[in-house]
């Protein structure tokens, strides 16, 4: 039977799995995007996979060493870096064209991976044994529900530009002079 320190290295060899594979992911589909938003949404999504894949390597380099879950300093911005790019390309360019359908199979995919990070994540920090894992989980679990919600938004985007652009910005027609 495996003692908890094994499970948690366990969990952290997979979450340092997922992060690879998630910036593996997204640096491939900067070739799937279809306009420059895409491209630079997953560039920016694949250095926040490293990022993370980064702090999970300290922890579990740590762990190793110390069996005891380090105080880890991990800031995030709470999705402002990923809104930010999104804002900025809808502000300077007209309505794109609709997403084609290997592009909206891409985005539904990184919406899937990154709603599996969640759950996972998640489901860490209700089994952790300290407050500052507990911490620590939750804090790339929310980041992860952003980065979600960041990309269904996107797919919105990408499906039907106009419709994006009425819900978003919630225009309306004045009839005064």
């Amino acid at each position: 039977m495996p003692t908890e320190q094994e499970k948690v290295i366990k969990a952290l060899q997979y979450a340092i799995q997922m992060e690879e594979d998630g910036k593996a992911f997204y640096q491939q589909s900067c070739g799937e995007a279809s306009n420059e938003l895409g491209r630079k949404l997953m560039e920016s999504l694949a250095k926040q996979e490293d990022y993370h894949r980064a702090k999970f390597q300290n922890i579990y380099e740590s762990l190793r060493k110390e069996h005891a879950w380090p105080k880890v300093d991990f800031k995030v911005d709470g999705g402002r870096t990923l809104r930010t790019v999104f804002a900025k390309q809808t502000e300077e360019g007209p309505v794109c064209a609709p997403g084609n359908d290997t592009e909206l199979a891409v985005i539904q995919r990184a919406m899937k991976m990154e709603g599996d990070s969640y759950d996972f994540y998640h489901g860490r920090s209700e089994q952790a044994d300290s407050s500052a894992e507990r911490e620590f989980y939750e804090t790339v679990a929310a980041e992860e529900w952003e980065h979600k919600l960041i990309l269904t938004d996107y797919y919105e985007y990408l499906k039907e530009p106009a419709a994006w652009f009425v819900k978003t910005e919630k225009p309306s027609i004045d009839g005064g002079v």
